[in-house]
């Protein structure tokens, strides 16, 4: 009885302008693109030519064909096989059949599964505790809302926005039937089964009833089937999901940790540019001292000798004119041709002597050959660890996520081999084209709606995607622009590229300045 009257409740709660405040701090994109895989969950009953609306509710993906929804949306259904379900996707022009797969009234989950070939955006899974005062969002299809608008039967099962609401995780209480979420993200007739979702539009729990008090009318909070129970129930319905357990980090997040890291590197370098000049100013010193010290040497060592030579010069003209007083002529003519020579000599090698200036051009010398040597010792340490795309024109790489300057939604966390080639070509079949900000490849996948954009720099080894969930229509908008650029092979050339990258500048153009996720990875050599 008491669960009944929690569910009870759910019909009587109503939308108050505070459900549209814009306090709510989640990111508009990341909410947006969850509400792409936001369903309306219908139950229907064929009546003649005529079909009669029996109930509705709200469900989410978290397959191409699954969809989670609560128990007692799909509880008429379960009771009465006469009935019929229908999921009306919240994008695209087609609605779904869909039969349960799996249902648990004790905690109010069902699974069905969509038929058709139904090929809805999935959402992603939080596997932690929401925290209390988290701020989040719940999306589905009110029914007041819809009665507001006049809806009729065949506008309820046309594709549609899912209303959104916003609010915050209200302390840890829960029911007492199931683990749930107390929240204030308002509710109504018809949210039952939608998801409700954190900052980053990963799924924390399932919109279930609100409270009520003893008067009936309803109070701001509302309860949503937990996580765990979630995960317990499609364990058990054979059902793995895609989770994501990262920290939510914005985009404004992201770029102040970047500003702060790129301004912490500037500093840095600049630190060690300040400390090279500094080196190099003690290496020209000692230079300086070294040549200074050489010069003068080299000077002391030729005045000796050339005073020795005068020395010699004036013994020998004395000995000369000693045989002259003798008339000794030819020891006289020897002698005093040796005292001249040694004379001839002193005078050269003082005046041959090297002078002060050539401390300066010396010590260039010394400075330029120390440096030649640290350079060439610098360059044989650090030749394994440097990328060089010009000395390595095709690398064999395994790229490794960066999650401190990453900001992962949706995607798994997974080492990505990456064979670059210098022309381009990735993986020996995929052309990156060629464009101002560098090699980059636009991918949208015929069987889900993303647009990524990858990037890569050669000079660094970095690898990025920037993934984007935009609307139905703006994918359909991008996939057609691509249809029409031709793809060009790994042979084609760098004029090739270079077409390709102007071709995927007008795609890029049709998309938000920020994407929904960013992935940056660091790629080193394979071992």
């Amino acid at each position: 009885m008491l669960l009944r009257r929690l569910l009870v409740a759910l019909a009587l709660s109503l939308f108050s302008p505070a459900a549209l405040s814009p306090a709510a701090m989640a990111d508009p994109a990341d909410i947006a693109a969850a509400g792409r895989g936001v369903v309306r969950v219908v139950i229907v009953e064929n009546q003649g030519n005529q079909v009669r609306l029996v109930s509705h509710g709200s469900g989410f993906a978290i397959a191409p064909d699954l969809v989670v929804t609560n128990a007692h949306v799909v509880e008429e259904l379960q009771r009465n096989g006469g009935l019929l379900a229908g999921i009306v996707p919240s994008q695209g022009q087609k609605t779904y059949p869909a039969h349960i797969r799996a249902f648990s009234p004790n905690n109010d989950l069902a699974l069905l599964q969509v038929d058709n070939g139904a090929n809805l955006p999935a959402l992603t899974l939080f596997p932690g505790q929401a925290g209390d005062g988290e701020q989040v969002a719940a999306l589905g299809f009110p029914g007041n809302v819809d009665m507001a608008q006049g809806l009729s039967l065949a506008d309820v099962v046309t594709p549609q926005e899912a209303v959104k609401s916003y609010g915050n995780i209200s302390a840890g209480r829960s029911s007492r039937q199931f683990d749930t979420i107390l929240h204030t993200a308002q509710i109504g007739a018809g949210n039952s089964g939608g998801p409700l979702l954190d900052a980053c539009g990963r799924v924390l729990g399932v919109n279930s009833f609100g409270t009520v008090t003893d008067n009936g009318t309803d109070s701001a909070f509302y309860f949503a089937i937990s996580m765990r129970e979630v995960t317990a129930f499609l364990l058990q319905a054979g059902v793995n999901p895609h989770t994501n357990g990262l920290p939510c980090t914005s985009f404004a997040d992201l770029q102040r940790a970047d500003s702060e890291r790129a301004a912490s590197d500037q500093a840095r370098q600049a630190a060690e540019q300040q400390a090279r000049l500094a080196a190099h100013q003690q290496k020209a010193e000692k230079a300086h001292r070294e040549a200074e010290l050489a010069i003068l040497s080299e000077r002391d060592n030729e005045l000796a000798v050339a005073a020795l030579l005068l020395v010699a010069a004036l013994g020998a003209g004395g000995f000369a004119l000693l045989q002259a007083q003798r008339n000794q002529t030819r020891k006289m003519k020897w002698a005093a041709g040796g005292a001249g020579a040694a004379l001839l000599l002193a005078i050269l090698v003082w005046v041959l002597r090297p002078p002060l200036s050539d401390i300066d051009e010396h010590a260039k010398d010394i400075l330029a050959d120390a440096d030649a040597a640290a350079a060439s010792a610098s360059a044989s340490e650090g030749a394994d660890d440097q990328p060089d795309s010009a000395a390595n024109p095709s690398a064999k790489l395994v790229c490794v996520l960066d999650p401190q300057r990453s900001r992962v939604t949706v995607s798994d966390i997974t080492d990505v081999p990456f064979n670059w080639q210098d022309s381009g070509c990735v993986n020996a079949r995929t052309q990156y084209g060629l464009a101002e900000d560098g090699w980059s490849r636009v991918f949208i996948p015929k069987n889900n709606d993303t647009i990524s954009v990858n990037h890569f720099d050669p000079a660094t080894h970095q690898y990025t995607i920037d993934r984007y969930l935009p609307d139905l229509d703006r994918v359909n908008q991008a996939r057609a622009m691509q249809d029409q650029i031709p793809s060009p092979s790994c042979a084609a050339g760098v004029d090739a590229a270079r077409q390709l990258g102007a071709a995927q500048a007008r795609i890029r153009a049709l998309l938000p300045p920020e994407p929904n996720e960013r992935l940056r990875y660091t790629c080193q050599p394979r071992p």
